[in-house]
C-alpha cells in the first residue's frame, strides 16, 4: 500500500508514492537544517549548532533511511549513506540534552532552541 501512487498528486507529473513522500520530506529536512544552523549562527555573531540542527538531522536521516529500507527501492548505497547521519546525529542530540541539562536558560539565550 506505501508503495501505490498518491492519485491526488498525479498533477505534478512525478509518480509520487508514500514512501518516496516521506523521502523526499526527510532529505527537505535534512537539507534545512543548515538554513537553521545559518539563522542561529548569524544571530549568536559565531558558528553554533543549536539543538533543532540535530532534530532535523534525526528526523531527517531517519525518513530517509526508511525510505531506503522499507520501500520498494530497498537500496544498499541509501540505506549505508543515511545510517551514519542517523546514529551521528541521535549521539549529538544526546550529548546536547545531557550537556545543557544543568545549565539555565539565562546562559544559553545566544543560542536558538
Amino acid at each position: 500500500m506505501m508503495d501505490k501512487e498518491i492519485v491526488w498528486l498525479g498533477w505534478t507529473g512525478v509518480y509520487v508514492t508514500p514512501w518516496k513522500l516521506i523521502g523526499l520530506t526527510g532529505a527537505a529536512l535534512f537539507g534545512a537544517r543548515w538554513i537553521v544552523q545559518f539563522i542561529a549562527s548569524r544571530r549568536a555573531g559565531r558558528a553554533v549548532i543549536p539543538r533543532l540542527f540535530w532534530y532535523m538531522s534525526l528526523c531527517g536521516s531517519v525518513m530517509v533511511l526508511s525510505y531506503f529500507i522499507f520501500s520498494s527501492k530497498q537500496d544498499a548505497v541509501g540505506v549505508i549513506q543515511n545510517l551514519l547521519p542517523a546514529l551521528t546525529a541521535g549521539y549529538s542530540l544526546y550529548l546536547d540534552i545531557r550537556h545543557h541539562r544543568g545549565h539555565s536558560v539565562s546562559e544559553n539565550n545566544n543560542e536558538w532552541p
